[in-house]
């Protein structure tokens, strides 16, 4: 069976954004893009990158690890503020909504209903992995499905913004195990559990 995988960015002090959910990672963000980052994402992940970063960084690796890319409404639509309709146009792409009521692109499949049920769909499906990208509400609304977590943790702390599960995840503990680590030479690390055995 395909694992939902929460692979994101964080900070040390458990944010994936800053209260105003812009990019971090963007013209006037916060969080560090060192050379080395790069290179790993390039070389472990190269999947995960969008579409228009792939073009520039001269990226063609399909990548092995996912096939399927799900993101909430606000995060997509940092993209769309752009004027990138599919970030990910090398993935299926998947967003959820309950507000908007047509998808801005034809490959960019939108639902309006329950991401629980999507992703229990998606995972009785052949492929390779699922991916959540970035979004606290998404990875909060689909906490019980995360099958691992791949944290890239950056040597930052901002004090305040959008946590790992969102604002409104349930109270629900939860252990992981420890199946992977690598630091980087500018101090990220990226960290990697799959939920334990219950």
């Amino acid at each position: 069976m395909r694992k939902l995988v929460y692979y994101v960015a964080s900070t040390l002090d458990g944010f994936v954004a800053g209260p105003d959910g812009a990019d971090p990672t963007g013209p006037n963000g916060f969080w560090p893009v060192p050379d080395d980052y790069v290179r790993y994402i390039i070389a472990e992940y190269p999947e995960t990158l969008p579409g228009p970063a792939r073009e520039a960084l001269g990226v063609t690796d399909p990548g092995v690890r996912f096939d399927t890319v799900l993101e909430g409404r606000r995060s997509y639509e940092v993209g769309l503020a752009q004027g990138v309709t599919d970030a990910y146009p090398h993935l299926r792409h998947v967003v959820f909504s309950r507000t908007m009521t047509e998808s801005p692109d034809p490959a960019v499949r939108l639902v309006s209903g329950d991401p629980v049920a999507t992703v229990r769909e998606l995972k009785e499906e052949d492929g390779k992995d699922i991916w959540i990208v970035g979004g606290g509400a998404l990875a909060g609304a689909l906490y019980a499905e995360i099958d691992r977590l791949v944290v890239k943790m950056a040597p930052l702390t901002i004090g305040d913004g959008i946590p790992l599960f969102g604002r409104d995840a349930a109270f629900d503990p939860r252990t992981w195990k420890l199946t992977g680590h690598t630091a980087l030479d500018s101090g990220l690390v990226v960290l990697t559990y799959d939920r334990a055995p219950e």
